[in-house]
């Protein structure tokens, strides 16, 4: 599980890209205008490095990559708390879309979203909660009322898609934003840099792109996908504010010494080291086995989120404390940090829905 020559200049190229182009004070600032998504740095990151495709194949225009190096991608876009669709157009939206048998050329719809997704020259997210777990009860049961919309809440990047990706009844269906009968109204997110919206969409819009059993399947393939790798999002969050704490540590004095230096300051990074050393073996181990297609995918991705959230909260809880004053303000970028820690601690499945499917898969059922 240790990182290829391939995945470290992966690493090494959007490290870079983002240093230049998506620094935390830039990010900052279009956090606070309300429009948090830089067109330019999705380009970049799309279309030069061909990042949006890793998990496509090549016969449809992606770099026929796996898991494994969608994840590093992750870990730099969370280093960085990069506002872009990343997880949830280029992991969660493309993976449900490969299971809509995306890889057969004769599904005409499904390959020609897959080409364009993998291009990056349109997004799709999945209409459905942020929250919504791998395991979750899923809307593929019952009859639609007849004329009745489909309205959902707290779709996560739903506000720059440019098609949704809706689960109904009969099947799951692709619908352009731009068509009639649909809206896409912003919530205020506790993340400014992942923004959420209610989506309503009207009946009958749309193309269907898989019946009610292949749609369920896709669906359920893609949010395992994304909760395996949003765990590599909450390491690289993690790795951060580790390093920026014992960075500022170092530099800023009380009494003519460190503050550093002091025991109880150093037992509590040395505590937060190990946890992220730990997150960083979960989230290696997840994203391998869903690269693999390890029939023990699900339980290491049960693992991996069930303890990589709560390590990205507490690491960016420590950088804010250890920063003292400077920690508390606003042009500081620890908030940026806490507020994604959070929203992804309860994204794709708290910690403790994640504890309860562990449970379950190694059948080690907790107490009633």
């Amino acid at each position: 599980m240790l990182y290829s020559d391939t995945e470290d200049d992966l690493r090494a190229a959007v490290r870079s890209l983002l240093t230049d182009r998506a620094d935390l004070p830039a990010t900052l600032a279009r956090a606070e205008s309300g429009d948090p998504y830089d067109p330019a740095l999705w380009t970049s990151l799309t279309a030069g490095i061909g990042a949006a495709g890793l998990l496509v194949p090549e016969k449809l225009g992606g770099q026929g990559a796996s898991h494994r190096e969608a994840a590093v991608v992750l870990e730099e876009l969370g280093r960085a708390v990069t506002p872009a669709p990343y997880l949830t157009s280029a992991v969660v939206a493309t993976e449900t879309l490969l299971g809509c048998d995306g890889e057969s050329t004769e599904s005409t719809d499904v390959a020609g979203l897959l080409t364009a997704l993998a291009s990056g020259h349109r997004t799709a997210v999945l209409a459905l909660p942020l929250t919504t777990a791998p395991d979750a009860p899923l809307p593929f049961t019952g009859t639609d009322p007849e004329g009745a919309a489909t309205t959902v809440r707290a779709v996560a990047e739903a506000v720059r898609a440019d098609v949704l990706l809706v689960p109904r009844a009969d099947g799951l269906y692709a619908v352009e934003t731009a068509a009639p009968g649909v809206t896409v109204e912003p919530l205020t997110p506790l993340d400014l840099t992942r923004p959420l919206a209610t989506v309503t969409v009207a009946a009958g819009s749309g193309v269907r792109i898989a019946d009610a059993a292949t749609g369920e399947s896709a669906v359920r393939r893609g949010l395992l996908a994304g909760a395996g790798l949003l765990a590599s999002e909450q390491l690289g969050l993690a790795e951060w504010c580790l390093e920026e704490t014992v960075r500022y540590t170092r530099e800023r004095h009380q009494f003519n010494r460190p503050v550093g230096s002091f025991q109880a300051l150093k037992h509590r990074m040395a505590q937060l080291w190990l946890e992220v050393v730990s997150a960083r073996a979960a989230a290696r181990n997840a994203a391998d086995a869903l690269a693999t297609g390890d029939p023990g995918a699900p339980l290491a991705v049960a693992v991996a989120q069930a303890y990589c959230g709560r390590v990205a909260v507490h690491a960016a809880e420590e950088c804010v404390q250890l920063h003292g004053g400077i920690g508390m303000t606003w042009e500081h970028p620890a908030h940026l940090y806490l507020k994604r820690a959070k929203s992804d601690e309860s994204a794709l499945g708290s910690p403790g829905r994640h504890r309860e499917r562990l449970a379950d898969l190694a059948d080690l059922p907790g107490p009633g």
